[in-house]
């Protein structure tokens, strides 16, 4: 028996055991999408991390979420991802609400946004405040009308990989049953830790028992000898792309340029139809290099 299908086995047997296997709904199969792929261009604030920090001489930072809106707007971008970690640390539901009449006056969707989470933590203060986190922004994009959150998987803590497997599927349903009440997507981004090969978070995606949860798939977070078997391997589950404009062949030294039209191939292959947000993570300044990567983009998108 090979490795994935034994530690498919196992997952979908301690789903069961735990509980999850009862109820309405079942694993997670690829989405069907009808007619035509449709791939829609976005950028992620993420693009622009450290414009959103204050310089080191006490100069204010050169961004903040409506200016970034307005660089969206500016390049004819149709969807901008808020990143949370760039919103103030107590944002206000009157802050959230003010950039969403933003977008909307400056011809910006909101696309989704992005949190920062583990969800492997044995059960505990850390997991359930982890938890708490991302339900408390499923609130917080509601408000703002994202339609996706980018949720992470985590690490294994000391733990067994399926161990952390399993404790990943329960919060992701249980975070999971939250979106859903407010028609909002979690995509588990491909990074690092227990999802870092595309078999081991597709396994866990199909053992959710959620019709709010896919794949955020980041076209740049694969590190193997063939990161575009990987790529292709998880697209019928996406529910938000992230492209890098970059991938590392064989470690995370190995860099290469992507290709391009083999990328959005592998998107329109498996029918994807959604945004395709530009996650730019080069060290050259991103004011100069950001808007040359959108038009090369372009001609791929719709």
């Amino acid at each position: 028996m090979s490795t994935v299908l034994s530690r498919r086995r196992f997952l979908l047997a301690s789903a069961t055991l735990g509980g999850l296997a009862a109820g309405p709904l079942g694993a997670v199969e690829p989405f069907v999408r009808s007619t035509r792929p449709r791939l829609r261009l976005s950028l992620a604030a993420y693009s622009f991390g450290d414009q959103f920090k204050p310089g080191k001489d006490g100069s204010p930072a050169r961004m903040d979420m409506k200016r970034f809106v307005d660089y969206c707007a500016d390049h004819a971008c149709g969807g901008a991802e808020l990143t949370s970690y760039y919103f103030p640390e107590k944002v206000t539901d009157a802050h959230l609400l003010e950039v969403r009449r933003h977008a909307h006056l400056r011809g910006v969707t909101v696309s989704g946004t992005a949190v920062g989470n583990d969800f492997c933590h044995p059960p505990g203060e850390k997991r359930s405040a982890e938890i708490a986190s991302v339900k408390e922004w499923i609130r917080k994009a509601a408000i703002l009308g994202a339609p996706h959150i980018r949720v992470f998987a985590g690490g294994t803590h000391g733990t067994s990989e399926a161990e952390a497997a399993k404790l990943t599927i329960e919060a992701l349903e249980e975070c999971g049953a939250e979106a859903g009440k407010a028609g909002i997507f979690l995509g588990v981004e491909n990074h690092g830790g227990i999802v870092r090969r595309a078999e081991s978070l597709v396994e866990i995606v199909k053992a959710v028992r959620s019709p709010w949860v896919g794949i955020n798939l980041d076209t740049g977070n694969f590190y193997s000898t063939d990161p575009y078997r990987e790529l292709a391997l998880c697209a019928p589950w996406a529910v938000n792309v992230q492209f890098k404009g970059k991938v590392h062949v064989g470690g995370k030294s190995a860099v290469e340029k992507a290709d391009y039209a083999r990328t959005f191939k592998i998107l329109r292959d498996a029918g994807y139809q959604g945004f395709v947000a530009l996650e730019y993570e080069f060290k050259d300044d991103p004011f100069v290099r950001v808007p040359q990567m959108l038009e090369e983009m372009r001609p791929f998108l719709d």
